[in-house]
């Protein structure tokens, strides 16, 4: 999984001085969350038409040495930012990361690591197109410090791939997962499910090809059509929201059978095989985003910070070799804290601990007193003196859920 990518203004800016971000506040934070490290490489070989991610048609060679001086660049510009931290966890998204050599990737995590002060258990995720699959190239990856490979599948039926604009077949996708379950011990398959014409049938066919490889790790999502993409303006016919609801109960018990557990909304794992970058994302951590219009979120003793990088790659690369690359910084609404909390830390199954929500907003939990009180009187949670989690029905209407956490 990769932070969404939001439009953003092209005009890049400096980092301000760290003490900008030092100064007295609303918040008071008694100590900062783990932190991530996210890395946007934007390029596919295709803009597939339900993509509302920030990634552009590599028409010409890929401009790697260029691109990731730029990244090396803006991580040198926000050291002051997170200096003395550890990272816990490296996501490189996209985009299609593995469009890029393996030899660029070494570059980039040797350069990471020189950097920054990671975690001994790190844990290094890169996306992967089975369009892009070559037998070595996985293994590479893994050579130059890639721990999880995840890798991009959506259908293993060649009808869907073809109305989902994806570049590769059914031979490749079978091909790249018995690779990377070959060449990584902890591996993600991405399941897309409701999809043009697809039955009830044909996503039991998907879902027991992915789980034949005995993946540790599967990630469903929904097809949904999102504004300014192909499918916006040429919506396909979809099944109804009802097949749709049936379809991802069909999937939780075949990936129960399987021994697979719904740790998250849409995320299905094996044992100690959960996503721990993803996790701290749903559990309001920090993580500095580098790239052609990657989010940051960044916590301080009085503030929380969101980011945003400058989106056009060309103007991206520009502007962070030149030390301007945010196209967006500002401090997040003491008022908004609560739902974008709620926003994470209701998607995990086991919920968040009361005393974590005050630690990631240093805020107290009379902020959202009234918000539990409503869910829990709806059946939406359940909560006791330490924990909140949702409830099978607050899975279900997780949206109505979060809802009840906006600002008035």
């Amino acid at each position: 999984m990769n932070i969404p990518i939001a439009p953003a203004a092209q005009t890049g800016s400096a980092p301000r001085d760290v003490q900008h971000y030092m100064r007295a506040g609303l918040l008071q934070l008694a100590s900062l969350p783990p932190l991530s490290l996210y890395v946007h490489l934007p390029w596919c070989l295709r803009k597939c038409p339900y993509c509302d991610f920030n990634s552009h048609e590599s028409r010409d060679e890929l401009p790697e040495a260029r691109y990731l001086d730029a990244v090396v660049a803006d991580l040198e510009a926000a050291l002051p930012l997170i200096w003395g931290r550890t990272v816990h966890s490296i996501f490189i998204g996209g985009g299609t990361p593995s469009l890029f050599a393996p030899d660029a990737i070494d570059r980039l995590l040797g350069d990471i690591r020189a950097r920054l002060r990671l975690d001994a258990g790190c844990e290094v995720t890169l996306e992967a197109n089975p369009g892009t699959f070559e037998k070595e190239r996985f293994r590479a990856y893994r050579g130059a410090g890639v721990t999880r490979l995840s890798v991009g599948v959506q259908s293993f039926n060649d009808r869907h791939l073809k109305a989902l604009g994806r570049v590769h077949d059914r031979a490749q996708a079978l091909a790249a997962v018995e690779e990377a379950a070959s060449a990584f011990e902890t591996f993600n398959l991405d399941i897309m499910y409701a999809l043009p014409g697809q039955t009830m049938a044909e996503l039991e066919q998907d879902m027991r090809q992915a789980l034949a490889f005995a993946p540790p790790h599967v990630s469903i999502y929904h097809l949904t059509i999102e504004p300014n993409t192909w499918f916006a303006k040429h919506p396909p016919l979809l099944p109804e929201d009802d097949a749709a609801y049936a379809m991802l109960d069909r999937i939780t018990e075949l990936t129960t059978e399987a021994g697979l557990a719904r740790y998250e909304v849409s995320a299905y794992a094996r044992g100690s095989h959960q996503c721990l970058h993803n996790r701290n994302y749903w559990q309001f951590g920090d993580y500095l985003g580098l790239g052609a219009g990657a989010h940051s979120k960044l916590s301080f003793a009085h503030r929380i910070v969101r980011q945003v990088r400058l989106r056009d790659p060309q103007r991206y690369m520009a502007g962070a070799l030149a030390g301007h690359a945010i196209a967006q910084d500002e401090d997040v609404r003491r008022a908004d804290l609560p739902f974008e909390y709620m926003l994470n830390a209701l998607r995990l199954r086991d919920g968040f601990a009361l005393q974590e929500f005050s630690e990631r907003t240093g805020l107290a939990i009379t902020a959202i007193a009234k918000g539990l009180q409503e869910a829990e009187a709806k059946g939406l949670i359940q909560r006791d003196m330490e924990r909140v989690r949702p409830t099978e029905r607050g899975f279900d209407f997780l949206s109505d859920l979060q809802s009840l956490f906006l600002v008035d």
